[in-house]
C-alpha cells in the first residue's frame, strides 16, 4: 500500500486490515444514530460495528429533521425498539427484551457520539424520548484509548455493541468483533506513528 494513500475500507495508510473485518450475523437489529461530528472523526468506532455486523446500519442525527428511515423502523409493528441509554427510567437490557419485546424483533438504537453529544441528541429529539430506554450491567473497563479525556466508566460505541451482544447471549459474535476491535486499536496507534503494526 502506498505510504501516501489511506485505504478506503479501513482508513489506514501503512497497513490494510480489511481482510480481518469479521462478518457477524445477529438475532438483533442495530441502528447507530450518529452525531454529524462523528463523520469526520478518525477515532469513531461505530464504523467497526457497521463493518462487522450484518444487521447494523448508521443514520445521521439532525436536530431539526427526524431521520425518515429510523422513524419508519420505529413505526414497524413487527419490531420492538429500545434506546441504549442509562437513565433513571432505563431498564436492564435483557429484562426489557424478555418483558417488552414478546414476539417482536428487538431493534436497538445506540447514540454514536461523545457522552455530551449523546445527551444532546436525546434532549433535542422528542421523538427519541418516547423510545423505551435500556442499560447494560457492565463491570469491565473500557480499553478505548483513541481520544483524550475519556471519562472513566464510559464505553466507546463499538464496546457498547459488543457488550449488548454479550448480554443477549451472543458471546461468540461479541468475541469476533472484540478481537477485531482490539487489533484495530493497536493498528490505529501504529498508523498514527507512521508505520505498520510490528
Amino acid at each position: 500500500m502506498s505510504n501516501q494513500q489511506a485505504c478506503h475500507g479501513c482508513s489506514f495508510t501503512h497497513q490494510c486490515i480489511c481482510h480481518l473485518i469479521p462478518s457477524v450475523a445477529s438475532q438483533i437489529d442495530l441502528v447507530l444514530l450518529t452525531h454529524e461530528n462523528e463523520l469526520s472523526r478518525d477515532t469513531n468506532t461505530g464504523k467497526l460495528l457497521q463493518q462487522s455486523l450484518d444487521q447494523c446500519q448508521s443514520v445521521v442525527w439532525q436536530r431539526k429533521t427526524p431521520p425518515a428511515e429510523l422513524i419508519a423502523l420505529l413505526d414497524d409493528e413487527t419490531r420492538q425498539p429500545f434506546l441504549l441509554f442509562p437513565s433513571d427510567q432505563s431498564v436492564e437490557c435483557q429484562q426489557a427484551v424478555m418483558t417488552q419485546a414478546q414476539s417482536r424483533k428487538p431493534l436497538f438504537i445506540i447514540l454514536d457520539g461523545t457522552w455530551q453529544e449523546a445527551k444532546k441528541m436525546l434532549n433535542k429529539s422528542s421523538w427519541l424520548q418516547a423510545v423505551p430506554q435500556v442499560h447494560l450491567d457492565i463491570t469491565s473497563e473500557s480499553s478505548y484509548t483513541l481520544r483524550r479525556n475519556q471519562d472513566s466508566g464510559h464505553l466507546c460505541t463499538c464496546e457498547v455493541g459488543i457488550e449488548l451482544l454479550k448480554s443477549l447471549g451472543e458471546s461468540e459474535s461479541a468475541k469476533l468483533i472484540d478481537d477485531y476491535y482490539q487489533h484495530y486499536l493497536k493498528v490505529f496507534h501504529a498508523d498514527k506513528c507512521g508505520h505498520a503494526l510490528k
